[in-house]
C-alpha cells in the first residue's frame, strides 16, 4: 500500500474556513492522506465559530493577531511561524485558498522549502493591484509558483493562462463555497436551532423585504464606508424594507456604521453571524448589498440578487451570468440599483433566476483527487 501523502491546510480567517472545511473533511475521511490542519487566527472570534460548526481542531494554532497590527508586521511573523509549522511536519503539500495575509506567506513559507503549493481558488484577478487590496497582489504573487492552481471557473483558469501558468497545472474544480452552503444547508434541516439566531428579527420585520448586507473590504474604509452607511440610511427610511447588517469586528467598519445606522427603526446592526445564521440570513433576504467576494458566490446559489458595492470584482463571472451588478460605493449609485431591484419586477427575476457560475457543490471531491496525484 502506497504512503499516505502529508497535506498540511493553512488557512486564517472566517472566508478561508468556510471555503475549506469541505476540502479538510475530504481529506480526513480519505485513506490516501494524513490530513493536517494549521490556523493564523487572522480572524480569532469569526474563524473560532466555522471551525465549532465545521467540526474541525487545528493542529497548529498560531494565534498571530495583534491590536492595531500592520499588514507588514502580520506577514513577517505569518511567514516565520507557518515556516517553523512546515519545518516541524515535513508535508508533501501545502494547501491554501484565496487572497489573504496568511495565504501569501503560508505559500511563500512553502516555496522557501521547496513544499509545492496547491491554491484553491486560484485565478481570481479584478486587474487592478488597488481593488481589492491587498488581496489582488496576494493572489498574483502565489498565481506564480504554486505547483497546483484550483480555479473555480473557467474564467479564473483563462487568466491564469494569460499569466503563462502551465496549462497542466490549472484544473477547474468549482468553487468550495457551494459545497459549504449546501453542508451547512443540510445541517440546519437536520437541526433547526442551529440557525435561529435570527428568529426575534424576522418576528419584528414580518412583511418587509429583508436585505442583507455585509462590508468590510480595506479599500472602502474611510469616506467609502461612510458613503455605503449613508446610501443604507437612505434605503431604509422606505417602510417596506429592513436591513440586516451584521458588522464585521474591524474599528473601521464598526465606527462608521453605528455613526450612521444606529437607532434607525429598520435597520437592524449585529455582531458577526456565525455560519448557520448567516446563510439564514441569506435564505431570507430579498437581495444583498455587498463588498465581499464570497457573498458574490454565494447568495446566487439560493437565487438571490446581489449589489457589489465595489469598483471592480476579482468574480467577474456573476457579473456576466446576471447574478451580480457592480454599483461601487457611490450612494447614490447604490440607492439608484437597489431601489430598481425593489420596484422592479422583471429587472429582479432577471438578476434572481440567472445561472450560478460557481460550481456543483463537489469541489472538494475534485480538488481531493488532484492532491492524490
Amino acid at each position: 500500500m502506497a504512503a499516505k501523502r502529508k497535506i498540511l491546510t493553512v488557512f486564517g480567517t472566517r472566508p478561508e474556513a468556510i471555503k475549506l472545511f469541505p476540502l479538510v473533511h475530504a481529506l480526513a475521511a480519505d485513506d490516501r492522506f494524513d490530513s493536517r490542519v494549521c490556523i493564523s487566527a487572522q480572524h480569532r472570534e469569526m474563524l473560532d465559530q466555522v471551525l465549532a460548526i465545521a467540526g474541525i481542531v487545528p493542529d497548529h494554532d498560531l494565534d498571530l493577531m495583534t491590536p492595531g497590527q500592520t499588514l507588514d508586521a502580520l506577514t513577517a511573523r505569518a511567514l516565520v511561524e507557518i515556516g517553523k509549522v512546515l519545518d516541524a511536519e515535513q508535508p508533501d503539500w501545502v494547501v491554501v485558498q484565496g487572497d489573504t495575509t496568511t495565504v501569501m506567506a503560508g505559500a511563500i513559507a512553502a516555496y522557501y522549502r521547496k513544499i509545492p503549493v496547491c491554491h484553491v481558488e486560484a485565478g481570481l484577478r479584478s486587474g487592478d493591484i488597488h481593488h481589492p487590496w491587498p488581496e489582488e497582489v496576494n493572489r498574483r504573487v502565489v498565481g506564480g509558483f504554486a505547483a497546483l492552481h484550483c480555479a473555480p471557473t473557467g474564467t479564473a483558469r483563462e487568466a491564469l493562462l494569460r499569466e503563462n501558468v502551465d496549462p497542466a497545472t490549472v484544473h477547474v474544480t468549482g468553487n468550495t463555497v457551494i459545497d459549504a452552503l449546501h453542508w451547512v444547508t443540510r445541517r440546519i434541516e437536520q437541526d433547526p436551532p442551529l440557525a435561529s439566531g435570527l428568529a426575534e428579527l424576522e418576528a419584528r420585520f414580518a412583511g418587509k423585504r429583508i436585505i442583507g448586507m455585509t462590508s468590510h473590504r480595506r479599500e472602502n474604509f474611510g469616506t467609502g464606508m461612510q458613503s455605503i452607511a449613508k446610501a443604507v440610511k437612505r434605503i431604509a427610511a422606505r417602510p417596506d424594507v429592513a436591513v440586516i447588517f451584521p458588522i464585521h469586528l474591524n474599528p473601521n467598519v464598526r465606527a462608521v456604521m453605528k455613526e450612521i445606522l444606529a437607532g434607525l427603526d429598520n435597520v437592524a446592526l449585529l455582531e458577526p453571524l456565525d455560519y448557520p445564521n448567516f446563510a439564514r440570513l441569506l435564505s431570507i433576504s430579498h437581495l444583498m448589498l455587498t463588498d465581499s467576494g464570497g457573498v458574490q458566490e454565494e447568495a446566487p446559489a439560493l437565487g438571490k440578487p446581489v449589489l457589489v458595492m465595489r469598483q471592480t470584482t476579482e468574480r467577474p463571472e456573476g457579473v456576466s451570468a446576471g447574478t451580480a451588478r457592480l454599483v461601487g460605493t457611490d450612494a447614490d449609485a447604490i440607492v439608484r440599483e437597489t431601489m430598481r431591484l425593489l420596484d422592479d419586477d422583471a429587472t429582479y427575476a432577471a438578476m434572481a433566476r440567472a445561472h450560478n457560475p460557481f460550481g456543483d457543490g463537489h469541489s472538494a471531491a475534485r480538488i481531493a483527487d488532484l492532491l492524490a496525484g
